[in-house]
Formats: C-alpha cells, sequence, structure tokens
C-alpha cells in the first residue's frame, strides 16, 4: 500500500497521459472504485491538446486512497500512468532534500520497477522514469520521498549498487536554479558531444572517454529530427578538460575518406569532426545564441550602412580593414575579397550602424593616401540600384534638344534658369549650387544619405575649385550626384 497521508480533499493527479487519453476514458477506468465527482484532462489554451495530465476527484476519501493503490501504473492507452494527491502547495513539491535523482537505469526499468526498488526505504510521493515520446527509457529517473530521511537512506544504500544488471548512481537531485550555477567554464565537469558515427553507443562513449578519467555518467540523446548528440559527465574537472583538448575536433573519417571534402554543418562544425565542449545551461545558451542572432541580424540589416572602399593595397585583409575605420564607429563588418592567390582584390566593403558614422567615415578616409595610394570611399550599391541610378541621372541631366532652325519655340524647351540637380532651389555666389539647405526625400533613406556624403565630399573638394570657374564646379556636381 502506498501510505501517502490524504489531504483534505479527495483529489488525485494523473500523469504520464498518453495525448489521446480523454476523461470519458479515465470515468471508465476509476469509476469502478467508487463514485467519481469530476474529472479534468488539462489542455493547451490555443490548440485545446492534451498537456500529458490529470485530475480525478472522488467523493470519498477512501475511494480515491483504494484508486491510489490500485490503479497506480496501471497502462492506459499503452502508456503507465502515474497517481499521488494532488498538491497545491507548490513549495512541498519543490523541495530538493528528499527528492532522489538516480542515474545509469537499465532500460528495461519502469515506473512500477523503480518504485518497488525504493518503496523498502519509505513512503514516496511520486516516482518517476524520464522517457521520450514513445515511451523508451531515457536511462534515469526521479523519486521523491515524504521525508528527508528516508532519501538519504535510499542514497547511502543503493548508490552504486548493481540493479538490472547496472550499477546505478543515486544522488540529491539538485535545484534547477543552483544546477545554472554548476558546471561553470572554470569547475566544469559535464561534456557535450555530438559529430560522433551512427554505430556508437553509451558503451562505446565509456569506453572512449572512460580513458581520461573516472565517469559518472553517459547519456545519448536523439532529438525530434533525428540528430544524435550525448553527455559525459567526469567526476574531476581537470579530466574533463584534457578530454576536450584530445577529443576536440578529431577527425572520425577513414583513411579511404580523407580524400573527400569534409560536410561542414549549419554552425560551422564539420560533420566529420567530434565536437567535444563544455555542456552549458539552457539560460546560458540562450543568451549567447541571442546575442549572436543579434549580432548577425545587424549585419543582414537593411537600415545598416555599408561602405565601398576601392585602391586598396594587396596586403589589406579584413582585420587590417576594419582597424582603418573603426575610429569613426562601431564596425559591424569589414570584408576584403582576395584572388585565387591569396591577395587583395583592390577593393572592400565596411558596414556601419548609423548614418552619421558611415558618413563621418567617408569624409576622413576618402581620397586619403594608404601606402602610397590614394582609396576612394563611398557609399555601397548593388548593380542594379548603381544601373537605375545612373539612368536617372542621364536623364534628368542630359543637355535639352535644341529646336531646328527656322522653327519658333513653342514652350517645348525652358527658356529660363532651371533647378539645379537634387531639387535645389537658387543658384549660389557666381552660379555656383546653393547646399546652405539640404534637400530631404521623404521615405528614400538611401538617396538621402547619398546626397549627405556627396555634400561632406563637395565641401572639401570646393577648395580645389576656383571661384571664377564655376561651370567646372557644377559639371562635377552633376556627375557625382
Amino acid at each position: 500500500m502506498q501510505a501517502n497521508k490524504a489531504p483534505q480533499i479527495a483529489s488525485l493527479y494523473v500523469g504520464d497521459l498518453h495525448p489521446d487519453v480523454t476523461e470519458a476514458m479515465l470515468y471508465e477506468l476509476f469509476n469502478r472504485i467508487g463514485p467519481v465527482a469530476s474529472i479534468r484532462v488539462c489542455r493547451d489554451k490555443i490548440n485545446r491538446k492534451s498537456l500529458g495530465y490529470g485530475y480525478v476527484n472522488f467523493h470519498n476519501f477512501s475511494d480515491a486512497e483504494t484508486a491510489l493503490d490500485t490503479l497506480s501504473y496501471t497502462n492506459i492507452h499503452g502508456r503507465s500512468c502515474r497517481l499521488m494527491w494532488s498538491q497545491r502547495d507548490t513549495g512541498s513539491r519543490k523541495t530538493s532534500n528528499s527528492n532522489v535523482y538516480v542515474a545509469n537505469l537499465d532500460k528495461n526499468i519502469d515506473n512500477k520497477a523503480l518504485h518497488d526498488t525504493f518503496s523498502v526505504f519509505g513512503d514516496i510521493c511520486s516516482c518517476k522514469v524520464a522517457a521520450d515520446r514513445l515511451g523508451n527509457s531515457y536511462g534515469y529517473g526521479f523519486v521523491h520521498f515524504e521525508t528527508a530521511e528516508a532519501a538519504q537512506d535510499a542514497i547511502t544504500k543503493l548508490n552504486n549498487m548493481e540493479v538490472g544488471g547496472k550499477r546505478i548512481q543515486v544522488c540529491l537531485c539538485e535545484n534547477r536554479k543552483d544546477a545554472q550555477n554548476s558546471n561553470g567554464a572554470s569547475d566544469f565537469t559535464n561534456l557535450y558531444v555530438k559529430c560522433f558515427p551512427e554505430h556508437w553507443t553509451e558503451e562505446t562513449l565509456r569506453e572512449e572517454f572512460g580513458t581520461f578519467g573516472s565517469l559518472t555518467g553517459v547519456a545519448v540523446r536523439t532529438d525530434g529530427q533525428g540528430r544524435r548528440c550525448a553527455f559525459v559527465n567526469f567526476e574531476h574537472h581537470q579530466d574533463a578538460k584534457e578530454c576536450v583538448k584530445v577529443m576536440h575536433m578529431k577527425d572520425m573519417r577513414s583513411p579511404d575518406e580523407h580524400s573527400q571534402d569534409e560536410e561542414v554543418g549549419t554552425d560551422g562544425h564539420p560533420l566529420t569532426r567530434l565536437y567535444v565542449q563544455r555542456a552549458q545551461p539552457k539560460a546560458e545558451r540562450e543568451r549567447m545564441l541571442k546575442s549572436q542572432y543579434a549580432y548577425d541580424a545587424a549585419i543582414k540589416n537593411k537600415k545598416s550602412i555599408s561602405l565601398y572602399i576601392k585602391g586598396l593595397q594587396e596586403n589589406v585583409r579584413d582585420e587590417s580593414l576594419r582597424s582603418m575605420f573603426e575610429p569613426f564607429g562601431q564596425v559591424l563588418s569589414a570584408t576584403a575579397p582576395v584572388d585565387s592567390n591569396g591577395n587583395c582584390r583592390g577593393f572592400g566593403f565596411v558596414n556601419y550602424a548609423t548614418v552619421e558614422e558611415a558618413t563621418k567615415a567617408v569624409s576622413q578616409m576618402h581620397l586619403k593616401v594608404i601606402d602610397g595610394r590614394a582609396i576612394h570611399v563611398d557609399l555601397a550599391e548593388s548593380k542594379q540600384d548603381r544601373e537605375a541610378r545612373q539612368a536617372r541621372a542621364h536623364q534628368r541631366f542630359a543637355p535639352p534638344m535644341r529646336p531646328m532652325m527656322g522653327m519658333a519655340n513653342r514652350g517645348k524647351f525652358p527658356m529660363g534658369p532651371t533647378m539645379g540637380p537634387m531639387g535645389m532651389n537658387k543658384p549660389g555666389p557666381c552660379g555656383m549650387p546653393n547646399f546652405a539647405n539640404p534637400v530631404s526625400f521623404p521615405g528614400r533613406p538611401t538617396r538621402q544619405l547619398h546626397y549627405k556624403i556627396c555634400f561632406g565630399l563637395l565641401t572639401q573638394l570646393s577648395r580645389h575649385f576656383s571661384a571664377c570657374n564655376p561651370q567646372a564646379y557644377g559639371i562635377y556636381i552633376y556627375i557625382y550626384v
């Protein structure tokens, strides 16, 4: 008899239910014990799919106790259900001083077998073997005793004992918040392994990794896409550290396969080489991935400003190009393409986050002499955008056709002064365009940025032109803009 003390309500928790189990199925099973007051299978609020657990309420406490003793671990729709008293106090469920973790279980041990093994040490509130959706055991489980004394007694007498042909490890279950602070970079013992051969099993992993030190646990997992990974836990940190140093990036190809190209996964790691690194807690891994995705998104974001640089020397690389432009702001990326000989192809791209940083870089670096060669810095454009802009400029600034001799001007051609390029309003001194009031382009940030950069360049280049020669200055504006 499972001697759990009944609470003030005759309510039972039913766990590990199959997704297809309904209230009618549970009513048919539990109503045989005694009158059932109500039954509820908890479901998702949106898709209404079963969450895998429910509650059965009896009118009498004696009927609930009988159901708890006789129907625990009953097979319902192909799964062994788990019964316990419904506890509304979450604090009692989350106490770790009476919750025991059992590792290295034989795959044939189910919930009932684990309960029968540990029930001799005291009353059990809950007992569960972790399994996948098909019911296959993961090789570990949890036993929640009513008292901390019973849990310590079970740990003392069953730890490193052989159960079902395998030597199990029994210890207190760590709180999730406390576990997040464990396995840090300075004292880790748990390793995450992937990209190992398909024929490797847990025993193979024990043989391969056991040469570096004593192991406390090995587990192989397969996700929903069929990808396999493993966790290997060492007893000492130095053994785990030495294992990472030796086993990470170990080539798993046979001698005949070395001539073939290595296939690379989505994370950039070669699929033919072992990946062995410290196992990260979920919160830490999410922070790292969030930071990486944010960085990648910033690079791919259309609002970021990319500059095109040409006139670079052959020895320029990505790092040196980044160092040139970092004084003007945060460089999201810097790329200097190379040819088949490994030499720079003479141009590159630098990506900034803001317009101000890009404008400052253009004004300071354009026509600057570096290693005896003047570099040209401009706004990067795609080939389609560049051709479209050149076509618009050609249509806008092409000289108008003059009327043929003898034909009167019937208003087809402007006779007076027209507006300058980019919609500039009034000409400045000596006929030069007026840049005092920059023109905005609503809805066209790229064009507006191009105008800002051109304006900064023309301000510097104006000193090279004489005020008495406005035509040359005006012609340069038309061509550049």
